[in-house]
């Protein structure tokens, strides 16, 4: 697709009130999904919170190693999303079909590896951020139990991202949120040992994890069943696994974004090490930050992921134009509300760090600064996020998305925070704000990339 093949009409005829009704009808439960998992990481910490800084410290690390692995069954199962909802918009539902079960049998394979590494290599894993002897030992006690429920995180996300670009993506928040539902309720009950169950502490949070992990898969496995789901598959449909040609195309799209996820969310993970230089006070402020900055980013992902789906049936339909308006509306409104989002963030800061009593006075006023900090960085990721993760992944322009967070992030982002901590010795606050130093560069580059048009592609 050449940027020939788009005119330049006036934005404002592809706002109406079907495009807005679309965009909500997406976008409202993918936010709700967002708002959901970050509370299972919020919980989690909130309830930890009650026992001590260490534990919010261990947490903090073994839940950032997780989500790591996480994020890679993400990209993968992006990539037979990106598909699935092309198909979706060339009416194509075999290849709909196609699309995840290649996402629910790769995604399967790599959750099985990494569960046994988290299993049987835990320490090392958390030494990689900390050297407190105390805090590697409780993360590594969390790591080794809730590593597996990583497998049934993989049925999820391709389920997800699937439900997502056929347009159906309330199917998932429901059962996401009865999975929230159990992993409170199981957390209360085996972390502060009530109803006769002993006391676990730090394990009694992985295993409610684990635990809800699977009574989410359960739960949504026999709907899908019992409804006679598009999205249920028999033996024959994983036939396409043998198929060279669907593992070329699928792999195609899944790999550039299964290492640009893996990569980026590494990254993610080395921030964390570079502010475990700092101390142990300086470890559990990002731990308390991390769910509530999830959170706070909840409905730009949610925005982000709908213009992924619009944009991405738009094109394949074949409706260029369309694509390329619709897809400036959706920056314009996934800016506007990450703005109000950060005035709320900024505003109940105070309340928010209340809730969690175990903070010494300094770790607390620490925190006070990071939410400020966080205010700000929030806005500086709303275009690039929805660049990354929506518009351009939508046309296929994966390869540009990866090497855009490579050099961004572990070419600028990551060195100047390790010389911040490291060499520097700059205080917590400092190594914090540098961690949102690398979206300036994401803003130039995705609007020259955005106006090049080379995203404009038709896959299905």
């Amino acid at each position: 697709m050449t940027s020939d093949a788009v005119h330049s009409p006036s934005i404002s005829q592809y706002i109406n009130h079907d495009f807005l009704k679309r965009l909500l009808f997406i976008a409202t439960p993918i936010i709700l999904q967002s708002i959901l998992f970050s509370s299972k990481g919020l919980i989690d910490i909130l309830m930890l919170s009650q026992l001590s800084e260490v534990d919010i410290a261990a947490m903090g690390i073994a839940a950032k190693a997780l989500f790591v692995i996480t994020i890679l069954l993400t990209g993968i199962a992006t990539g037979g999303g990106i598909l699935s909802a092309q198909y979706w918009g060339a009416n194509n539902h075999l290849g709909v079909k196609k699309s995840t079960v290649l996402s629910l049998f790769s995604t399967a394979v790599f959750a099985f590896i990494f569960a046994l590494i988290f299993y049987f290599y835990p320490h090392a894993v958390m030494q990689l951020a900390t050297s407190s002897q105390e805090v590697i030992q409780r993360g590594s006690d969390y790591l080794s139990i809730v590593g597996f429920s990583l497998v049934f995180s993989a049925v999820v996300v391709s389920y997800t991202a699937s439900l997502r670009s056929i347009a159906d993506p309330k199917i998932s928040t429901f059962f996401s949120a009865c999975g929230i539902l159990a992993n409170i309720f199981l957390n209360w009950v085996v972390i502060f040992g009530h109803l006769g169950f002993p006391a676990l502490g730090i394990k009694g949070a992985a295993l409610a994890t684990l635990l809800s992990s699977v009574f989410e898969v359960v739960l949504l496995l026999a709907y899908l069943h019992i409804k006679k789901h598009l999205l249920i598959f028999n033996i024959a449909d994983f036939t396409v696994i043998t198929s060279s040609s669907e593992l070329k195309r699928f792999f195609s799209l899944s790999l550039p974004t299964t290492f640009n996820f893996l990569l980026w969310s590494v990254g993610i993970f080395s921030y964390h090490a570079i502010m475990g230089l700092s101390g142990v006070e300086g470890l559990a402020a990002l731990s308390v930050m991390t769910p509530i900055e999830s959170l706070s980013l909840s409905f730009l992902v949610g925005i982000a992921n709908a213009s992924a789906v619009i944009v991405g049936n738009e094109l394949g339909a074949k409706q260029y134009q369309r694509a390329y308006y619709q897809a400036i509306i959706l920056v314009i409104i996934a800016i506007v509300v990450t703005c109000i989002i950060s005035l709320i963030l900024f505003v109940n800061r105070e309340y928010i760090l209340s809730l969690f009593p175990a903070l010494s006075p300094t770790t607390e006023s620490l925190s006070n600064t990071f939410v400020i900090i966080l205010a700000v960085g929030i806005i500086l990721r709303s275009l690039p996020t929805t660049m990354v993760v929506g518009v351009l992944r939508a046309g296929g322009d994966v390869k540009f998305c990866l090497y855009q967070d490579v050099l961004t992030q572990w070419g600028f982002g990551i060195p100047l925070a390790f010389i911040a901590a490291y060499f520097l010795k700059l205080p917590p606050q400092w190594i914090y704000l540098l961690f949102f130093a690398e979206t300036l560069f994401k803003w130039f580059a995705c609007t020259y990339r955005f106006k090049s048009k080379k995203w404009l592609n038709h896959l299905a």
